[in-house]
């Protein structure tokens, strides 16, 4: 059934109108619950999101949560970058493509409502698991108020903090985003606290 707080959305003249249109018919059909989840179209199985509709200015795409899960017969799910462990995308470039996979994308968002119903997890890596840059780890085993620190965010901001302070090839570059954010560490926020 659509959801009037999700109308908006379809209702704002953009590239991809009909194309979103057609994919909401669609989750629909499906027997999902619509609703409004981070600014988009949610569409959920007992209160489990299964699938996501937005919008980008190349493409739009249905975002399965558990995509990682999802027998990819057709093999057109994508992952959006390589740091994004369970969701996978399926990208529409056109209303068309959308009409003639209709029969398909009603299969994958019934195999990921299985996904659900089966109760199914998404083995995420731990932090653990993460590469500590050399840079971070020497600051780390020079100053303890800091390793103190930063074992006591949470997983999730750690990670946010490895993912950052691993991206630049240059050492350099490296050390000054750890020597900009060691206050903020030391201070118990987040990369986006």
């Amino acid at each position: 059934m659509m959801n009037p707080k999700v109308d908006f959305y379809f209702n704002k003249a953009k590239k991809w109108q009909e194309a979103v249109n057609l994919l909401r018919t669609i989750a629909l059909d499906c027997g999902l619950t619509e609703e409004l989840k981070w600014g988009c179209p949610c569409y959920t199985y007992k209160g489990n999101n299964i699938v996501l509709i937005h919008d980008f200015k190349e493409y739009c795409a249905f975002l399965f949560f558990k995509g990682v899960l999802l027998k990819d017969t057709e093999g057109i799910l994508v992952q959006q970058t390589e740091n994004v462990q369970s969701a996978r995308q399926i990208r529409f470039t056109s209303a068309l493509q959308i009409v003639e996979m209709k029969a398909i994308l009603k299969a994958y968002i019934f195999d990921a409502i299985e996904v659900e119903k089966a109760g199914l997890k998404v083995e995420l890596k731990k932090t653990a698991e993460y590469n500590i840059p050399a840079e971070f780890q020497s600051k780390l085993d020079h100053i303890p108020d800091l390793k103190e620190a930063f074992e006591s965010l949470t997983p999730g901001r750690q990670r946010g903090y490895l993912l950052y302070f691993s991206a630049p090839k240059q050492s350099k570059t490296r050390e000054a985003r750890v020597e900009k954010f060691m206050p903020q560490i030391l201070n118990g926020k987040g990369l986006e606290d």
